[in-house]
């Protein structure tokens, strides 16, 4: 294997990736018919692979996909993959695809499905940015009712990511007008979860169809109840979004991330907060004995 040709996975075989193609009559391709999975892996670890794969389950279930592995089947190729490409720590990404069909938007019939999967180098934020923390924008919540689903058609979380773009952004802060209580409350961000810090609790929106359930997300409250740090999940309003002493975001990719600026404002004093650096703190103990095989 050369060190500078990753190894994918698709229709069944492992192959470089220039050697991947798709036809072009793919769901995936036509119409975004699909669900994906990403899996941060230390030191050759997958993290939380169960975790993951129940999602994955979910998602499925959620565009009524049958799941082409079993949990154990599905395991096995993710291991083979990160044995086929280079590096300690990388990023598997998994696509699952209603399959290959002419052109037509009800659900084909006897039709396989298209399972690709990758990995990438892990690369995580730089330990200065960690330290200053990044900015973020607001935006109204225009997304569809099942964000629950890890669906492949991302164009509304693409145009509101690039909203963060254009202003020199990091992330997107998304709000969602509700009935019931009335008000804008918080979902998440376009590519993240979203914490609030309020008078040394943490608050978290909870779990339903407005947002992406986050392993991360799962994490966090965990180290939290185990830390003793008041944690509540329970909508959270835009007011105390505005006036968070600590905003942070959590994905698998970026771990536990400190929002120091929102639309142009600090956030608290402007720098990663006390609880912040808590979490981290513990956030990095728990990746080391993931490492070690003990998370």
């Amino acid at each position: 294997m050369s060190a500078h040709t990753p190894i994918v996975y698709l229709h069944g075989v492992f192959m470089p990736i220039d050697q991947a193609h798709i036809p072009v009559l793919d769901r995936g391709f036509i119409f975004g018919d699909g669900v994906y999975e990403v899996i941060p892996v230390y030191s050759r670890r997958p993290f939380r692979l169960q975790e993951h794969v129940r999602r994955l389950q979910h998602s499925l279930d959620g565009i009524r996909l049958k799941n082409p592995h079993t949990d154990a089947e599905w395991t096995d190729l993710i291991t083979q993959l990160i044995a086929r490409n280079d590096g300690e720590d990388q990023s598997v990404y998994m696509q699952i695809t209603r399959g290959v069909a002419k052109r037509d938007h009800a659900f084909p019939v006897g039709v396989k499905p298209t399972i690709f999967m990758m990995s990438s180098p892990m690369t995580v934020p730089t330990a200065e940015l960690r330290a200053t923390g990044v900015g973020a924008i607001t935006a109204t919540d225009n997304r569809w009712l099942r964000c629950d689903i890890k669906a492949t058609s991302l164009l509304p979380n693409v145009l509101l990511r690039q909203l963060a773009v254009d202003a020199g952004a990091m992330e997107v802060v998304l709000l969602r007008e509700l009935a019931k209580p009335p008000g804008r409350y918080l979902t998440e961000g376009a590519a993240s979860n979203i914490f609030v810090v309020q008078n040394g609790t943490l608050l978290a929106p909870p779990k339903d169809h407005l947002m992406l359930p986050g392993i991360t997300y799962d994490v966090v409250i965990e180290l939290a109840v185990a830390n003793n740090i008041r944690c509540e999940v329970r909508l959270v309003s835009e007011h105390e979004v505005r006036t968070a002493q600590e905003l942070w975001q959590t994905s698998s990719l970026r771990e536990v991330m400190p929002i120091t600026a929102l639309d142009g404002k600090p956030v608290g004093d402007g720098k990663p907060g006390p609880l912040f650096k808590k979490m981290y703190t513990f956030y990095q103990d728990y990746k080391q004995a993931v490492r070690a095989g003990k998370g």
